[in-house]
């Protein structure tokens, strides 16, 4: 298990990505610690009369050259746009890494499906990257209610195939992920997913049906990170499990979703 660190990292870079996310670039002045894809932050939202509790975000990317950490950021309530809001120069404090991640693959030969919506696209941006540096390519398929929601598609074009979804078709097939053509013309050794749990429940729901192993990152909230507050329990085959500590990656034989 990795170590655990509190650490005050530094804005690099702000970059608007959607009306709706930033991408954060994050330094500090000593080498980041080892992270692994699946893994997640807590980071401290200063400045808001609102926001007590820390805010989980998935690690989008580890840039160890240049001792970046990039944390993709949707704008959804007070704390998360305060965050957005942060300058070049700003600091905030993170609790880090945390949680348990994706299984890496051990065979180059193995084909592996990487599933995103929305912002949950963003820890297989990680784990793509992790995975072509042992010579494996997966394949993305990448959803989205419209085009401006489609996020880092160069970047995922970068470590592997990309197939995309919108579900007013203003960008690749329309529909969902689970309807896309590639499910039905090729096969795959294993699947990954992360986004809307509708979503997961339905990829996981293919996965059962075409027997393939898959594995779900959950977005429960997380308000510490540790397992002490209890506030992200999910109910499993092992009984009740604090996603923050147990998980966020299950393998989706273990949670009690109707699929």
């Amino acid at each position: 298990m990795l170590m655990k660190y509190i650490l005050d990292l530094t804005v690099k870079q702000s970059e608007c990505i959607s009306p709706k996310h930033v991408l954060l670039r994050l330094t500090a002045d000593t080498p980041l610690p080892d992270m692994l894809p699946g893994q997640f932050v807590e980071v401290r939202v200063d400045g808001s009369e609102t926001t007590f509790l820390r805010r989980p975000i998935s690690i989008n990317y580890v840039d160890k050259e240049k001792n970046e950490l990039w944390l993709m950021v949707a704008m959804i309530g007070d704390g998360t746009r305060r965050l957005g809001e942060l300058k070049v120069g700003d600091t905030i404090n993170c609790v880090l890494p945390l949680g348990k991640g994706f299984t890496m693959p051990k065979k180059p030969v193995e084909r592996i499906l990487l599933v995103g919506g929305g912002v949950g696209v963003a820890p297989l941006l990680y784990m793509g990257a992790e995975m072509k540096k042992v010579g494996i390519e997966p394949t993305f398929l990448l959803g989205a209610r419209t085009h401006a929601d489609l996020l880092e598609l160069d970047l995922f074009r970068q470590y592997g195939r990309v197939f995309v979804t919108t579900e007013d078709g203003s960008e690749g097939e329309k529909g969902f992920v689970t309807n896309h053509s590639v499910l039905q013309k090729e096969h795959f050794d294993r699947i990954a997913t992360c986004g809307p749990k509708p979503m997961m429940v339905a990829v996981a729901h293919y996965a059962r049906q075409a027997d393939i192993e898959c594995e779900a990152s959950l977005e429960n909230m997380m308000a510490c990170g540790l397992g002490a507050c209890l506030c992200c329990v999910e109910k499993t085959t092992k009984g009740n499990l604090c996603v923050c500590k147990e998980g966020p990656v299950f393998n989706v034989k273990q949670l009690l979703w109707q699929i």
